[in-house]
């Protein structure tokens, strides 16, 4: 499954798919070059990340279950781990650079299918 994902009158991105499945959110984006068919990955639930077996750098959003981001984390390297967001329920991985610099903690962002 595909969805938009905006914020304002800005589109962040037209093709994010959602990783909803156990499996499909164990594995997410490890051992991929880069992201295949998509611009990002929706991890729902999700409360922390690890970049273990990742090939390059991300930008993670930390989001609410009303999708008001709780927490942003820049060009996060592999093998690296965050904190556990207990505000968080979903969690929006791009690769690093692809987040616009005006998106900030508190913003809501809006999601639609596709």
């Amino acid at each position: 499954m595909k969805i938009q994902i905006s914020y304002g009158n800005k589109i962040l991105s037209k093709d994010i798919l959602i990783a909803e499945t156990l499996l499909d959110r164990l594995i997410g984006l490890m051992f991929r070059e880069r992201i295949v068919g998509a611009e990002g990955l929706l991890l729902d639930p999700c409360r922390s990340i690890h970049t273990f077996f990742m090939r390059y750098n991300l930008d993670i959003v930390f989001l609410s279950s009303e999708n008001k981001i709780i927490k942003i984390i820049r060009n996060l390297k592999p093998w690296r781990m965050t904190w556990i967001y207990f505000r968080a329920n979903k969690t929006l991985e791009l690769p690093a650079g692809k987040l616009p610099s005006d998106l900030k903690e508190g913003d809501i962002l809006e999601v639609k299918s596709v």
